[in-house]
């Protein structure tokens, strides 16, 4: 009987998108169990907003083999605590949305709980990660249970380009092949699958799965098959998006940055050798021309280049797996980089498609779980994304005050409206954003719960307000004993001088 297994991959893109799924299917298959063909066009660039990741990125940095601190140097990448939030809930406040926790569990209740009845410093206080981010201070986590440090968690800001750079050589050195073309037809086969890719200079890509990386376009998915997508605009109008470099700036912040301005937000990330920056907007309320004045007045450092402008309508593909083609990145959906999430998604997509690796008889069933999957893991995005424009005070322009009086998605409502009832948090074991994250975000923009938590409330205060402080204590004399972040590069992981 003749072996149904796919023989051919063919990635249609290359950045970070293309070159993840290259590392991760050549480091599981091998170059003899599967040939991989990446083909890529020299005169298409990248968006280059992947700068700031979350710490999903670091399981899969580990299942590649990848050594961290040579990925560092590598990509001028810096340490990545959390991220803090200016003027989102009010103008003038701000707030750090941490990796890891806060304090911890009291009989079973909840930290945040026994904070909003008996804490007697800012939430940020009792999280080792915020703790840290303010004073600009890193090292990794102990992997001590016992040790204050074990409760860090942490991510990375690369340069994406150079992230993918760092993956292609991964991947061809496990035998991927590396086409330079560009995509001039995708032709189709009687099933209305992609059977090849048609390229310049009358060269023909055959394959039996195809990955499409081709960005918004979504040559394969979208023009080729015509798979729809659906439009979440109505939740989050920002259409555009403006990039520049500069300079880079020390101390460098072991933080991201958003910064939320009149009709859109923008962010700053740093990187050992430059400074990201961007700003994210909504055309409706602010001018091409206003938003690029914005970004470099904002700047810390001189601008090291024009800013670069991008395009985009929030959403996602209705299918991401069609017939036999996969969409990854910009490809399958945009949710903006608010909480940096565009890397994850791809990542998300990428070892989704390995737990249902198809043969070629593509299963119907594998196609549809495959879809379920990534539907309700980019609607939980969308959910976290939209709680930051309607949990607001802002009434400043129009903008905000249509994202505060705007109808939200249902899901989100339920969320919002348990927490605002007793403070309650319910998550699911595989879900992404933790309830560090919702009670973050929730009580940092002014969501404040009408009632105590009967459980907690039950507890007697001198027994619980003693160990917020003993907790409180052991957080500054973990965060004591660290390096700054800037030591901690310099000793481990410091990029060549350019």
């Amino acid at each position: 009987m003749e072996s149904q297994g796919i023989r051919r991959v063919v990635i249609a893109g290359g950045g970070t998108a293309g070159w993840m799924a290259a590392a991760v299917m050549s480091k599981t298959f091998g170059a003899q169990d599967l040939s991989i063909t990446l083909v890529e066009s020299p005169s298409i660039g990248t968006v280059g907003v992947g700068e700031a990741t979350i710490p999903p990125i670091l399981t899969l940095n580990r299942l590649l083999g990848l050594d961290e601190d040579e990925l560092v140097r590598r990509t001028g990448a810096t340490f990545k605590l959390g991220i803090e939030f200016r003027d989102w809930g009010g103008l003038g406040e701000r707030y750090i949305h941490p990796f890891g926790h806060y304090g911890a569990n009291l009989r079973g209740v909840s930290f945040h709980q026994h904070w909003l009845l008996h804490g007697d410093a800012p939430l940020g206080d009792y999280s080792m990660t915020v703790a840290a981010a303010r004073e600009g201070r890193f090292t990794r986590p102990s992997a001590d249970p016992k040790h204050i440090h074990s409760r860090l968690s942490y991510a990375l800001h690369f340069d994406a380009a150079l992230y993918a750079e760092f993956l292609r050589e991964q991947a061809a050195a496990r035998g991927v092949r590396h086409v330079q073309g560009r995509i001039e037809h995708v032709e189709l086969d009687d099933r209305g699958h992609v059977a090849a890719l048609a390229l310049d200079q009358d060269r023909r890509i055959e394959g039996d799965l195809f990955i499409d990386c081709t960005g918004f376009r979504g040559l394969l998915i979208g023009e080729a098959l015509g798979t729809a997508y659906d439009d979440w605009s109505r939740w989050l109008p920002m259409d555009r998006a403006l990039a520049v470099p500069s300079q880079a700036v020390t101390p460098r912040t072991p933080y991201t940055r958003s910064t939320a301005g009149k009709a859109g937000w923008r962010w700053r990330i740093p990187l050992q050798h430059r400074t990201g920056n961007g700003h994210v907007y909504c055309s409706a309320h602010l001018s091409d021309d206003e938003a690029a004045a914005q970004l470099l007045d904002g700047l810390d450092s001189p601008a090291s280049g024009d800013p670069r402008p991008l395009r985009f309508t929030t959403g996602r593909r209705q299918k991401m797996w069609d017939r036999n083609v996969v969409a990854l990145g910009l490809a399958s959906g945009f949710l903006e980089p608010l909480e940096s999430t565009s890397i994850h998604l791809i990542q998300q997509g990428v070892v989704t498609l390995m737990s249902l690796f198809p043969d070629r008889g593509f299963a119907q069933a594998d196609i549809d779980e495959y879809n379920r999957t990534m539907a309700d893991e980019f609607e939980k995005v969308r959910d976290f994304i939209i709680l930051h424009y309607h949990q607001t005070r802002r009434d400043d322009s129009d903008f905000w005050n249509d994202m505060r009086t705007m109808e939200v998605p249902g899901s989100l409502r339920r969320r919002m409206d348990l927490f605002a009832s007793h403070g309650r948090v319910f998550i699911k074991p595989d879900e992404l954003f933790t309830e560090t994250s919702w009670v973050t975000v929730m009580l940092g923009q002014g969501l404040r719960p009408r009632n105590a938590d009967p459980v907690a409330a039950a507890m007697p205060k001198g027994e619980i307000a003693p160990q917020l402080t003993r907790m409180r204590q052991l957080v500054q004399n973990g965060v004591e004993a660290m390096p700054t972040h800037d030591q901690f590069i310099a000793a481990h992981c410091a990029a060549e001088a350019a």
